[in-house]
């Protein structure tokens, strides 16, 4: 059984904020218009099979859409179930992706007490967070986010930021890095934001550009450099300082198979990826299969090894074995074919000449830290 984590969408894609980059809300069309909500059978049948799995660790991330929306009740019963059917010495994980619009002091205890990891969605200053996270009658949550952190780190929960990085904040990287550190923010995941226009049949306005991306990154990593990575923790950096000290990668976009996780929408149903949220990329319902035969059956195999069938470009291309190819969802932004080149290649060849001599350098420095003496 290959080891895999579950990404959960219990609200499937609905959510209390109407941010127009959000990919996940147009999974309406195939889910359906109205309230979308994992039931406790279903969420039973979940827990009860993958517990039965003998993995190293079980990695429960709920993710949305908003993943609060199903109220606090419903994650006690999670662990509770998870406690139900849990075999003594196994380890579980619990983490939640959120906007934090409900995250408040009556929900703090409970996710410290079980040790959840939160992603809390921030996108900068306010100015640049607002522009683009505002809720259904058009108000920003800056300012919400900020008191729901407040809440955290008084109640001792453990969290992180994850920003997307839009049109607005791409061209501010040293506004973003004098933020976070203002606001003791040090555990940081920035993903580029790139979406089609179905209309335009081009990058939407919200996007980035690869040479954005690219002087982003560098100016970023510039400024993150005096601090190093134990003291500001960047997921793209530490990725590839994971690479250099263990030959692998903690970010998926450059490892070499699409296999770390599955997808688990509200009715079961079970998908690939949560960009291949799509009915070529469903691998069945866990009502029907087990979801670890579904993780372990040929739909998931054949989606997973894609990853290696790059562009003919990529094949001659030194920095190949460090991004292999990048993520398939960004590979299909001008092209159809997973194969294409990534939309993001500039930018990365942009940022690995910049960057990797002086990761070397610090990996090489961790590497003589660590080893016994």
């Amino acid at each position: 059984m290959p080891d895999f984590s579950l990404l959960i969408k219990p609200a499937g894609p609905d959510c209390n904020l109407a941010c127009p980059y959000c990919f996940y809300a147009r999974k309406t069309d195939l889910f359906g218009a109205g309230r979308h909500r994992m039931t406790l059978d279903t969420l039973e049948t979940l827990t009860r099979d993958y517990l039965a799995l003998d993995l190293p660790v079980h990695a429960f991330a709920w993710q949305g859409g908003e993943p609060m929306l199903l109220g606090l009740d419903f994650y006690r019963q999670a662990i509770e179930l998870q406690k139900k059917y849990g075999a003594p010495g196994r380890t579980v994980a619990n983490a939640l992706q959120t906007n934090a619009i409900l995250l408040d002091d009556a929900w703090c205890p409970f996710l410290a007490e079980y040790k959840f990891l939160l992603g809390v969605s921030l996108d900068g200053p306010r100015d640049l967070h607002d522009h683009y996270r505002r809720d259904p009658a058009g108000r920003g949550s800056f300012d919400r986010v900020l008191a729901a952190l407040a809440a955290c780190r008084r109640r001792r929960v453990e969290f992180n930021i994850l920003v997307l990085l839009h049109d607005r904040n791409v061209r501010e990287p040293d506004a973003l890095f004098d933020f976070f550190l203002d606001q003791r923010l040090r555990y940081l995941q920035f993903i580029p934001g790139v979406e089609l226009d179905p209309v335009a049949a081009a990058p939407a306005a919200f996007s980035i550009t690869p040479q954005q991306y690219a002087d982003f990154l560098c100016r970023f990593f510039d400024r993150w450099l005096p601090y190093g990575p134990e003291n500001i923790s960047v997921r793209l950096f530490d990725s590839l300082l994971s690479y250099y000290l263990h030959g692998r990668h903690t970010e998926c976009t450059f490892c070499p198979r699409c296999d770390q996780y599955v997808v688990v929408e509200h009715n079961g149903d079970v998908f690939a990826c949560d960009f291949f949220v799509e009915p070529a990329g469903r691998l069945g319902n866990l009502h029907e299969t087990p979801i670890g035969r579904l993780a372990a059956g040929p739909a998931k195999e054949r989606f997973a090894a894609r990853k290696r069938l790059t562009a003919d470009r990529c094949l001659a291309c030194r920095h190949r074995p460090l991004c292999q190819g990048g993520c398939l969802k960004d590979r299909r932004v001008l092209s159809a074919d997973t194969r294409s080149l990534s939309y993001f290649c500039p930018a990365y060849k942009q940022f690995f000449d910049h960057a990797l001599p002086h990761l070397q350098i610090i990996a090489s420095d961790l590497y003589l830290r660590l080893s016994p003496s």
